[in-house]
């Protein structure tokens, strides 16, 4: 059967653990920017436990996957593993299935993951199971194809439709970064929230693509995420603008704005690594404030950041007439 998506955001204890999770490459937050994470969605903090919420963060961020449809796998599997059906805590349901992302046994020996470390992979236990549901949408074409793997978890359309359905729901109300707000309009809010979501995914060179995080190339094989430019052409994706894929074309494409008619979804482009005035090698997304959110460099993930601190500012860039 199939993994439920129950969306989430956090609160705060939720949040202390999505923190311990990319702790390690995220390093701290600039002086003087709050730090940006996912923020909580009233609908999902109210009807997810938060031991299983966490879990969803943290499996989404190490798959590379949008956490809400993972929760919405969990909900309509079992509820979260409050479920009263058969085979949620023990044995099978009448189709055979176990455990609270509702496996079947052939599937969990193929994809089953000891996610907490204890040297076992537990089909009942959420930490193992979690993770493992992950792991299969991954195999079957997520975050790419979301739909067809949902649909390879469980081989019906209702159970799609039910699934991506509840994940809007936990999404809807949701702000997409706690104390960001979002000051653009029209399509710029669009882009902006786009690219907010993806706060904490890893930077992966040559990762991203229109539909959300991919395996990066070079130096950026096996790790899921974006790099500057693929989070810039994703976010302005989801509002109906298609940009080149990278910072260079971007920046020879679009058309320039001065400085002090920038606004918020705007594009600023710096020299980077590698760049030059002509060519900048590194673009994020103007927030507004003096900030922007970008995609940093490989052990950074996708955070805000003043765009001040960075050196080698080329100039800024509008995708569509604000």
């Amino acid at each position: 059967m199939a993994l439920v998506i129950a969306v989430a955001a956090v609160a705060v204890m939720v949040l202390a653990v999505f923190l311990g999770v990319i702790g390690g490459m995220s390093g701290t937050a600039a002086p003087g920017v709050a730090a940006c994470h996912p923020g909580p969605v009233p609908a999902a903090t109210a009807q997810i436990p938060a031991d299983y919420l966490a879990l969803y963060v943290k499996a989404g961020t190490e798959y590379g996957l949008p956490w809400p449809v993972l929760a919405a796998i969990g909900a309509v599997e079992s509820d979260h593993g409050r479920g009263p059906g058969a085979g949620i805590r023990a044995g099978t349901n009448p189709a055979g299935a176990a455990g609270p992302m509702q496996f079947m046994p052939g599937t969990w020996q193929r994809y089953g993951v000891d996610g907490n470390g204890d040297g076992r992979r537990d089909v009942y236990d959420p930490a193992d199971a979690i993770p493992a549901a992950a792991r299969l949408l991954r195999a079957n074409g997520a975050p790419a194809d979301m739909e067809r793997a949902i649909y390879a978890y469980n081989h019906a359309d209702w159970y799609v439709k039910k699934v991506m359905d509840c994940a809007a729901a936990y999404a809807r109300d949701g702000i997409p970064c706690a104390g960001i707000p979002v000051v653009a309009s029209g399509r710029a809010a669009i882009a902006v929230r786009a690219a907010l979501r993806w706060v904490g995914t890893p930077y992966a060179w040559g990762g991203g693509g229109l539909s959300g995080p991919t395996e990066g190339f070079g130096r950026g094989a096996g790790i899921v995420g974006f790099d500057c430019s693929g989070l810039t052409r994703y976010a302005w994706y989801q509002a109906g603008v298609l940009l080149p894929r990278t910072s260079q074309e971007q920046w020879r494409t679009l058309p320039h704005v001065p400085a002090g008619t920038v606004a918020p979804g705007d594009l600023v482009f710096f020299k980077g690594a590698l760049g030059t005035a002509a060519a900048p090698g590194h673009v994020g997304i103007v927030l507004g404030d003096g900030r922007m959110v970008e995609a940093p460099r490989t052990g950074l993930p996708v955070r805000i950041s003043p765009i001040g601190d960075r050196s080698g500012l080329v100039g800024y860039a509008r995708p569509w007439a604000q």
